[in-house]
């Protein structure tokens, strides 16, 4: 890594700028993602997380289904806004869709009736583990990115158009391309109200 850790951590922001320039190979971007999809953790090593990477016209595809999903539900008074923001994310190198498979989470429910109410709870707590490493690690390469939920409005067409089994559920999505500006300055509330420290 081009970064320590915390330096990664505290560089990872919302880009909501981003343009088609892409800022690595491909291979490289699918050698980060496969990286992280195998070590990020799991409960009881499920290893539940799928994870679909659309690139070029697959993510133009995406952006486009996700705008006519949402004409038919956004007044049209106010739908140039989000005709906007659609267009901002379909403007960026490429989208990565993350899933949880149900039939994992249902096996293990099967399998540890004890933990049966917990195990999708766990599911969206690996899920957002492994969003946070790609987008960390997307943005160590140079990337800027974002994290949408347009689910479930767009679930079927995405299940159709990829061939996505019916068990993966999609949980989010994740625009990313080279940053066409930075955003600006995050505020923190003061630590000592959030975090409680006893030795």
């Amino acid at each position: 890594m081009g970064k320590d850790f915390l330096a990664a951590l505290k560089d990872r922001r919302s880009y909501y700028g981003i343009s088609k320039e892409s800022v690595v190979s491909d291979s490289r971007i699918q050698e980060v993602i496969n990286e992280a999809v195998k070590h990020t953790p799991s409960a009881f090593n499920s290893q539940s997380a799928r994870v679909v990477v659309l690139l070029g016209e697959q993510h133009d595809k995406l952006w486009n289904i996700t705008k006519e999903t949402l004409r038919k539900i956004v007044p049209a008074d106010n739908f140039a806004s989000t005709e906007e923001k659609m267009n901002a994310f379909g403007n960026g190198y490429g989208t990565v869709l993350f899933f949880e498979d149900q039939s994992v989470v249902e096996g293990l429910q099967k399998q540890f009736e004890l933990y049966k109410d917990n195990f999708p709870i766990w599911s969206q707590h690996s899920s957002g583990m492994l969003q946070f490493v790609i987008w960390t690690s997307l943005e160590n390469e140079g990337f800027g990115a974002s994290l949408q939920h347009y689910n479930p409005l767009i679930d079927e067409e995405v299940q159709q158009t990829w061939n996505v089994p019916s068990s993966w559920k999609l949980i989010a999505q994740l625009p990313f391309g080279k940053p066409t500006f930075e955003p600006g300055e995050k505020q923190f509330q003061p630590l000592e109200d959030r975090v409680k420290f006893y030795s």
